[in-house]
């Protein structure tokens, strides 16, 4: 049976948990310059219609690291941009690729590519789910505090997409999450209904209450990419909520702090924080290669 990864939801605990521990092996054979090439030949589709940097390289990277190559696809020299339907474009592909990657903005483009394609198909990004982000992110907690349990995780910023996909994580893996924002950028209302009831979760206005006892703090950027027009109210609103020393000093004394990158100094997070916490979150970054490594071997060979 076909299997596609367009947000968090569409896989089970066990699944989870599963692609968090075959990241960690396939990122051990990497560091032992280990070949290992399960996807040889195969192809995979990537789509943009937003800029990408890590969510380019890192898939390009995954899928020649593990003997196949990528097709870059932008929207623009496509027939999608020209009014070609997505049904027409997931069917056309299919026979064509063993995978589509699509970094896009609407949710529905995402799923209507995964209804009509025979082949699997993976959310790099939309408006509403950044779901290999929010892996990578688990697979790093995982990997430098030893397990998930027991540990406060706060996100602090805007109700995005790595919100969206933070909730979805909570109720996967069980996490304990706090979520800071302020009022009017609260994460998505049907995801918050996903979350009714369970334990560990809360939506609060007060960053200070979200930080307090983490051993786990998250940011994203406060203006995205299609909100440009924004900037000033967003900025405003966002002061309060910047990942600063004095935030952290009511978290966990040894809290790791991460950010999805790319991000902007002395706005969502200060210049002293980033780069104390620089090791942290670039090891971060490059998880998203080992994760998406593992989701690619899951989908295509079908381990």
């Amino acid at each position: 049976m076909k299997r596609d990864f367009t947000k968090l939801l569409d896989i089970t605990t066990e699944e989870g948990q599963f692609l968090l521990d075959r990241a960690g092996v396939l990122k051990g054979k990497r560091r032992e310059g280990v070949e290992y090439k399960p996807l040889k030949d195969k192809s995979l589709a990537m789509i943009f219609e937003k800029a990408s940097t890590r969510t380019r390289v890192s898939f390009e990277v995954a899928i020649r690291e593990l003997g196949g190559y990528a097709i870059n696809m932008h929207s623009s020299e496509t027939q999608i941009g020209r009014g070609e339907p997505i049904k027409d474009t997931a069917r056309v592909l299919s026979r064509y690729v063993d995978g589509i990657m699509i970094r896009t903005y609407a949710q529905e483009t995402v799923e209507e590519m995964a209804k009509w394609a025979t082949i699997p198909v993976i959310n790099g990004l939309t408006d509403l789910y950044h779901p290999c982000q929010v892996l990578s992110d688990v697979f790093t907690i995982q990997e430098i505090k030893g397990n998930l349990k027991d540990l406060k995780i706060a996100y602090i910023g805007d109700g995005n997409n790595m919100a969206n996909s933070w909730i979805e994580a909570a109720i996967l893996f069980g996490l304990n999450l706090s979520i800071a924002t302020p009022e009017g950028y609260e994460p998505e209302r049907g995801i918050l209904k996903k979350a009714e009831g369970l334990k560990g979760f809360s939506l609060t206005h007060d960053p200070y209450g979200a930080a307090k006892g983490a051993d786990v703090v998250n940011t994203d950027v406060w203006v995205s990419m299609g909100q440009e027009e924004e900037r000033l109210k967003r900025e405003k609103a966002f002061v309060p909520f910047a990942i600063d020393e004095r935030l952290l000093e009511v978290a966990k004394e040894d809290v790791i702090v991460l950010h999805c990158l790319p991000a902007h100094r002395n706005q969502e997070i200060s210049d002293t924080v980033f780069e104390r916490h620089q090791e942290t979150i670039f090891t971060q970054a490059e998880n998203r290669l080992h994760v998406q490594k593992a989701i690619l071997e899951w989908l295509i060979k079908g381990v």
